[in-house]
């Protein structure tokens, strides 16, 4: 199914936003598309957009802490043009695009207290089924989070027990895309160090190591 940002499958989601659409005027508060390359080999899929970032900006991982470290970390790895996700007014920064990289949630709308419902996850997988399709061959996934690591999983028909989720973890897949995993780059797990920025760039090492490797086979 094609994505809309009027898309109103979750009953409970679409009534929250109408409720942040009321209290918060000024925000995108609509389910938020894909962001970056369409032609991309890596697609990085986050849970859920936050209140006051993806939310609020209308572009995934752009205005919460989340953002700093993941778009910081894809300018230093080639991915993205600038490191910085906001212009001064502190809005999505116009400027800043992504190379060979697409970011996506595995959830299109702001959940309450950020905790999408399992049915959510669900219905929301049709898109993430799509954006998987459009992948090109010898693509990369990388899933931020166990709840996208699972997504990517049903989104491709997989089962859940062969495929552990593990930070640092990559998995070869059955359609020949390769699944990396890391936790998530929350405020929380960065706070508590639970991912450090070494462990996050590790992970891109990785991925950037293998995509050189398919250009030279």
């Amino acid at each position: 199914m094609k994505f809309s940002t009027t898309c109103r499958l979750c009953p409970r989601l679409a009534n929250f936003l109408d409720e942040v659409r009321q209290t918060h005027p000024d925000y995108y508060a609509c389910p938020v598309p894909s962001f970056g390359d369409a032609q991309a080999r890596l697609l990085i899929v986050g849970l859920a957009p936050g209140m006051h970032g993806a939310n609020r900006t209308g572009r995934p991982f752009t205005g919460d802490f989340a953002g700093k470290l993941l778009y910081s970390t894809l300018y230093r790895f080639g991915f993205a043009s600038q490191a910085e996700p906001l212009n001064g007014a502190d809005n999505a920064n116009p400027e800043l695009s992504l190379n060979d990289c697409r970011i996506t949630n595995a959830v299109r709308c702001l959940p309450p207290q950020n905790k999408p419902e399992p049915a959510e996850v669900r219905q929301c997988n049709q898109y993430l089924v799509a954006e998987l399709v459009s992948l090109p061959v010898g693509a990369v996934v990388l899933a931020l989070g166990a709840i996208a690591h699972f997504a990517v999983l049903r989104a491709l028909d997989l089962k859940i027990k062969d495929y552990k989720f593990s930070h640092g973890m990559r998995h070869v897949l059955p359609n020949g895309i390769m699944l990396y995993d890391s936790y998530h780059c929350s405020r929380y797990n960065t706070q508590t160090k639970r991912l450090t920025e070494a462990m996050f760039h590790a992970v891109f090492s990785a991925i950037v190591l293998h995509l050189h490797s398919r250009d030279l086979a």
